[in-house]
């Protein structure tokens, strides 16, 4: 449980990369579906080439035409509808907004529990509640400033993510092979999402024509900080507590160092303002909610 505790924190530091390259990409004019295709488009060869090291290709092949219904739908889920939500939300507000609101997902995944034959961790939830409580003092001074239509969009995509990325998540760790390692099964979620991000992609290419150099070279950050480092480690650390409901949930709770990570870095490289006296609270009660989490796992 402390080695999936360690992968989870470490997983949401280069999760962070994600709302942080995405705020910048956007306010360099970048188009938001560029953002999230090329993501997923820079992570597979990557990932390839790790499988192929493994000598795990034919073993993940394999796998998929077992049941390729059962990979496209979850891994289109898991990963397109989760990520292209998240990276339109981007255009809505600061890096650290974003990636406070994505939180709800941790409440989400408490939520999904039932789905698979498990109750709902009472004590998990309450301590993903104390988080949310944090994460909207957090973002408090932000909502206050910012128009109805444009918060309603943006908290729509997020709870949309929210849900997608837990759900696709865990219907894949229920679904595919025990023998694929953690690489092998990111790998062959990212090959079976790719008809959806083609079609994302001609639309990107329809509407805004190609990226720029600057934000595919982003995106190819976002890609192996985010897509491939932090993505493996996450789903690392929640295979190894799947069959444990609580410790899933405490795992899925640790992706809130996102909130606190993301902060520093928008501050630090995109000029974003400090959060005011509500959003300092907030932060001390996101740390309250975790260490509770992880003492209740």
């Amino acid at each position: 449980m402390r080695r999936a505790l360690f992968y989870g924190l470490l997983a949401s530091l280069f999760f962070a990369f994600t709302f942080i390259f995405n705020r910048s990409m956007n306010l360099g004019g970048g188009y938001w579906l560029w953002s999230a295709v090329l993501r997923y488009v820079f992570m597979l060869p990557i990932l390839g080439v790790l499988v192929w090291r493994q000598k795990g290709m034919r073993k993940v092949t394999l796998e998929i035409k077992k049941q390729p219904f059962t990979w496209l739908l979850w891994s289109t889920v898991g990963f397109g509808l989760f990520y292209m939500p998240l990276s339109m939300a981007s255009v809505y507000g600061e890096s650290w907004f974003v990636a406070a609101t994505w939180q709800i997902t941790i409440v989400a995944g408490v939520l999904l529990t039932p789905l698979f034959g498990k109750r709902i961790p009472v004590k998990n939830l309450l301590c993903s509640g104390i988080i949310l409580v944090g994460i909207f003092l957090l973002q408090l001074s932000h909502v206050r400033g910012m128009e109805t239509d444009g918060l309603l969009t943006a908290l729509a995509l997020i709870i949309a993510a929210g849900f997608a990325y837990p759900l696709g998540n865990r219907k894949m760790m229920q679904h595919a092979c025990a023998e694929l390692t953690t690489v092998q099964r990111v790998f062959g979620m990212t090959l079976c999402s790719m008809p959806f991000w083609i079609l994302c992609a001609l639309y990107a290419l329809y509407t805004n024509g190609m990226p720029s150099g600057g934000q595919a070279v982003q995106s190819a950050v976002v890609a192996v900080f985010s897509g491939v480092i932090a993505t493996v480690l996450f789903f690392e650390a929640t295979n190894m507590v799947k069959n444990n409901p609580k410790q899933l949930a405490v795992i899925e709770a640790t992706q809130s160092g996102e909130v606190l990570f993301t902060l520093a870095g928008g501050i630090l490289f995109l000029g974003d303002a400090l959060p005011a006296a509500a959003g300092m609270a907030g932060i001390l009660i996101i740390v309250v909610g975790m260490v509770l989490n992880s003492f209740w796992g």
